[in-house]
């Protein structure tokens, strides 16, 4: 049985619907389906919810207009003979818009948007692309069956934005669901992106979510594969839009794969590699668009495999990555470093906050702690107020990008490091910060933005 997850990106159109259902028919083993909303919804409602000024009713009204002709579009032009209003997938798209419109409107009057709400509207993307791709893969010959996340018992840790599925309560939940649709040949088409906590109210996984979804439901079900498609090619040695030459990686490891993703490689949620990696069960990343292509010999099939273990190539670096979504707060003072308890308090003074630290560097006079962009303001507000001992002055620095090099075998390979940093410097930049030996396969630093994509550009030439 293999997890078949598509994308936002994937799920443009009509036509994308029909590929992707072909796609679907091609598999000779029973597979279950997971997908994203259809491409750009998401953003419409995180950015709808972002803005309160445009929380009222003449928003509320264009917004559900957009989303309503969109999907209803789709729905049209993919099963045209089966259209109908009074068609099981179109009252349902209609019971799903009521209730999206009630909340959003509730939004609007209460002019209070809890962390809780604010799930529960980012999810109504998914809950109306299954239905599509359900009616598609009806009116091309499959039986299929739509099923919500959070009805059946994806359950998460409560961490509303950001949840994380606590496996062993899930899995039997899902499995009663799921497996009895297999056996009578039936593919279940899954919202991603969202479980429930153990009360019932929906928890998403963050931006990118899906792909940890499929993962999640790969593990529960014991999946032999899981296939996650995408509009593009899967990792690549560095970011095509910073390096034209940059060219597909064929094999990963787990742990290559994390950390790629980890630094900011948008090809895959960065939870996704965690729950197959405990069972063991490969992934392989393709393109959607491709796969017409490939399945008439007319086109290599561009796809990166994740594997338990990958393996120690001649130039060691597999991908360079990066992230600029980042920013440091500075915990200045003679003896931080060595200090017992400073880091700790720190820490405890930050996570009530709900943010996460992605990673601490620290010397003798300073602790630097790397932060969202967006939580850097409000951190080092709550550091100056707590008045802690032996800290002289708290700093924040905005303007950087982390650099990520990633390959098995790194840490051990003797002058790598050299390379990696002779190849920067030729180029004329200054790294601020580096961090090694965390992971066996990685290592980062940090360079100040306007230096960043000479510095991945740099260090792709010397080892590619």
């Amino acid at each position: 049985m293999k997890v078949l997850k598509f994308g936002g990106a994937s799920l443009k159109d009509a036509d994308s619907l029909k590929l992707i259902a072909q796609i679907i028919k091609r598999e000779k083993k029973d597979q279950v389906v997971v997908l994203s909303a259809l491409g750009g919804v998401t953003n419409k409602l995180e950015s709808f919810l972002r803005y309160p000024a445009r929380q009222n009713e003449k928003e509320i009204r264009l917004l559900l207009e957009q989303l309503k002709k969109q999907h209803y579009s789709v729905l049209k032009k993919a099963c045209p003979t089966r259209y109908s209003v009074r068609s099981e997938t179109a009252m349902a798209l209609k019971r799903i818009f009521n209730k999206l419109e009630r909340l959003l409107y509730g939004v609007s009057y209460t002019e209070d948007l809890t962390p809780k709400i604010s799930d529960l509207i980012i999810s109504f993307g998914e809950r109306l692309s299954v239905w599509l791709l359900a009616e598609v893969l009806v009116a091309a010959g499959q039986k299929a069956r739509v099923l919500e996340a959070d009805k059946i018992g994806l359950v998460t840790d409560g961490d509303f934005g950001n949840a994380t599925v606590l496996l062993e309560q899930a899995a039997p939940k899902v499995q009663r669901v799921i497996r009895p649709l297999l056996r009578r040949k039936i593919t279940p088409v899954v919202t991603g992106f969202f479980g429930c906590d153990e009360s019932g109210q929906t928890t998403t996984f963050g931006r990118g979510g899906s792909d940890y979804s499929a993962a999640v439901l790969a593990h529960v079900l014991n999946a032999k594969e899981l296939v996650i498609w995408k509009s593009i090619d899967g990792f690549m040695t560095a970011d095509p839009e910073i390096v034209p030459k940059a060219h597909l990686i064929d094999i990963l490891s787990y742990d290559e794969a994390a950390e790629l993703a980890y630094f900011g490689a948008k090809i895959l949620h960065p939870q996704t590699v965690e729950p197959v990696m405990l069972k063991n069960i490969p992934v392989a990343i393709r393109n959607t668009f491709r796969s017409l292509r490939q399945a008439q010999g007319k086109l290599s099939n561009g796809v990166t495999r994740i594997l338990p273990k990958g393996y120690e190539k001649k130039g060691i670096i597999k991908g360079v990555s990066y992230d600029r979504d980042l920013g440091v707060v500075k915990i200045l003072g003679p003896g931080v470093g060595y200090k017992p308890g400073v880091l700790r308090e720190a820490v405890s003074h930050i996570t009530p906050l709900g943010i996460n630290i992605k990673s601490v560097i620290t010397s003798q006079t300073s602790i630097n702690i790397l932060l969202a962009q967006r939580d850097v303001t409000v951190a080092a507000r709550v550091l100056k107020q707590a008045r802690m001992k032996v800290v002289d002055k708290i700093e924040t620095k905005k303007d950087i990008a982390l650099v990520g090099v990633v390959g098995e075998g790194l840490i051990r390979t003797k002058g790598l490091a050299a390379r990696v940093f002779a190849a920067v410097a030729r180029v004329g930049v200054n790294v601020e910060m580096i961090s090694a030996g965390a992971s066996t396969v990685a290592y980062y630093f940090i360079v100040q933005e306007k230096d960043l994509k000479k510095s991945v550009r740099a260090i792709h030439d010397a080892f590619f």
